[in-house]
């Protein structure tokens, strides 16, 4: 029985890091997109920055091929 829960331990360890670095990888993509937009793009940064919160991975790419005037 010890053994069980030293695997559900490491599995929820395992879960809670993972979720950590999504929140991180999110945060940066929402941050990088913000200052970027305010130097690259014709568009308000602040609704580009909107798209990647409510839709991280596809507002990015979004970004990159509709928002970007310079590349």
């Amino acid at each position: 029985m010890p053994s069980m829960i030293a695997l559900q331990s490491g599995a929820a360890a395992f879960f809670f890091l993972f979720a950590i670095l999504v929140l991180v990888v999110s945060l940066a993509m929402i941050v990088w997109t913000y200052q970027d937009a305010q130097t690259n793009s014709s568009q308000p940064a602040f609704l580009w920055a909107l798209v990647v919160f409510f839709a991280p991975f596809l507002g990015f790419v979004l970004y990159f091929l509709v928002g970007r005037d310079r590349v």
